[in-house]
């Protein structure tokens, strides 16, 4: 007979050793904090709305400086595809829906200029860890700027030389290509035609005069099985 008190794992139904063990106090400490930090926030959020004021996330020290942007914003990247949104999307900009999202933020915006100008907000920034104020930029960053722009140009001019310089080889390539095909069927003809004459000549040094070279009597032939031995003159002596 089986014992009752067992479980189906062959342990005691009372040990509750393979269970995970929460920690109570460790997570009302932390849902305490988190509650007391949306409380702020709340305030902050409202104190500057009766201000006239904009809110802005505060910033914790870690932020950089905002620099210029180095890529181009793709607003065609998701055009002719098909994206899966959460059932209910699409109401307000909170949330992921249909349009442009910002995951930094949370948001979608229905048309590209409110797109763009949500990447450029201080909202945006502060969320992707920016402070939104530009380094003051001293002489020695200016002259190595100007430097690196100088050197980028001139291997972008270089590449395009190049470029064309293959591009002129290639073609005077082909056109050396093309004269020597032109001159070797040229000759190829000059030499058949050249053969079929010393073969000509050959037959007559062998036979005589007399002997009949392809299509060189055919005229005479025709008017003799006409009955024409020549063509006399109608003038009297």
């Amino acid at each position: 007979m089986s014992d009752k008190k067992g479980s189906a794992y062959g342990t005691p139904a009372t040990d509750t050793s393979f269970r995970r063990n929460y920690d109570l106090d460790e997570y009302a400490q932390k849902a305490k904090v988190r509650e007391s930090a949306e409380k702020e926030e709340a305030k902050a959020r409202y104190e500057a709305k009766m201000a006239g004021k904009k809110y802005y996330k505060p910033m914790t020290g870690d932020e950089t400086h905002t620099r210029a942007r180095r890529q181009i914003i793709d607003l065609e990247a998701n055009v002719g595809k098909t994206v899966l949104v959460p059932a209910g999307a699409g109401q307000g900009k909170r949330g992921r829906s249909a349009g442009f999202y910002c995951g930094a933020c949370d948001l979608t915006f229905k048309d590209n200029i409110q797109w763009v100008e949500h990447v450029n907000s201080m909202q945006h920034l502060r969320n992707i860890g920016e402070t939104g104020e530009v380094k003051k930029a001293s002489a020695e960053d200016v002259h190595q700027r100007i430097a690196e722009v100088w050197e980028r140009l001139q291997e972008q001019k270089k590449a395009a030389v190049t470029t064309l310089k293959e591009r002129l080889d290639m073609r005077e390539e082909e056109a050396n290509k093309e004269r020597e095909a032109r001159r070797l069927k040229r000759q190829e003809e000059l030499a058949k035609k050249k053969a079929e004459k010393e073969a000509a000549e050959k037959v007559k040094v062998e036979y005589g005069e007399d002997v009949r070279v392809e299509g060189e009597h055919d005229e005479d032939d025709m008017m003799a099985a006409m009955g024409i031995t020549g063509f006399g003159t109608s003038k009297k002596k």
